[in-house]
């Protein structure tokens, strides 16, 4: 069977994945079993993910992997995701490099437990130096909080003669966000059928292509990012114009 990759144009490629991994719990409960246990098989699907963009060819993914809304659930399911971050970080270090893959995260790591955020952080030390592709985690991030944070910054700017109002437009604003050092993502995916945004990327996804597949996170491969792909290279981005502005030369 001749697999949905085959029929990716190379050349036209998004740069930046964002994904909203949805669907562990209520794939656990499928199979009688906690919902701790689909988060530890959704890791399979971030390794053959991660793996699929990078043969591919894209620059940035960015994975949705613990909202600041999330601090809500039960006490037991948050300590085993911050526990199941730290293994997951440590038990993959060795394969990001081997795959010159750079770790990244957004988000408010001040607010992570300690053990989680040092896992992160010696991730991040130990893969600044790979160039294939850039993997960023989303932890304890909120776009919201992102937003209200930014803002903060530039009126401390404003309010000591840094930066002067009329200065500020959409490029000064992006810049103050945590994903500065990234471009905006232009395909969104999510995962077990839900549609929302849930507060992700709110700012940077304006024009991202949306694409919303009912299988759950534990249960999505290769295949399944290669359709969500394939499914933005058939889509045509106007960016406000008409279709035949697009084809004018």
């Amino acid at each position: 069977m001749n697999s949905v990759k085959n029929f990716i144009i190379p050349e036209k490629l998004p740069r930046h994945i964002a994904i909203i991994m949805d669907g562990n719990g209520r794939w656990a409960k499928t199979k009688g079993k906690p919902r701790v246990f689909g988060h530890k098989n959704g890791v399979v699907s971030v390794r053959a993910v991660t793996e699929a963009a990078a043969e591919l060819g894209i620059e940035y993914l960015t994975l949705y992997a613990f909202s600041t809304e999330n601090w809500s659930r039960p006490s037991f399911e948050v300590n085993a995701l911050m526990a199941l971050l730290v293994d997951t970080i440590y038990s993959e270090m060795e394969t990001l490099n081997k795959n010159h893959i750079r770790l990244k995260a957004i988000g408010d790591l001040s607010g992570l437990p300690d053990s989680t955020r040092k896992a992160l952080l010696d991730g991040i030390e130990k893969t600044k130096g790979n160039s294939r592709m850039t993997l960023v985690l989303a932890l304890n991030y909120s776009s919201r909080w992102e937003i209200v944070e930014a803002t903060r910054k530039i009126a401390e700017k404003v309010e000591k003669g840094d930066l002067a109002v009329n200065e500020i437009d959409a490029s000064v604003f992006a810049q103050h966000l945590t994903t500065s050092m990234i471009p905006d993502p232009e395909l969104l995916i999510r995962t077990s059928g839900e549609y929302r945004m849930s507060n992700y990327l709110l700012w940077q996804a304006a024009y991202a292509e949306l694409y919303f597949t009912e299988v759950l996170w534990p249960d999505f491969r290769k295949e399944d990012f290669y359709e969500a792909v394939l499914a933005y290279q058939q889509r045509e981005r106007r960016f406000g114009k008409t279709s035949e502005q697009l084809v004018t030369p």
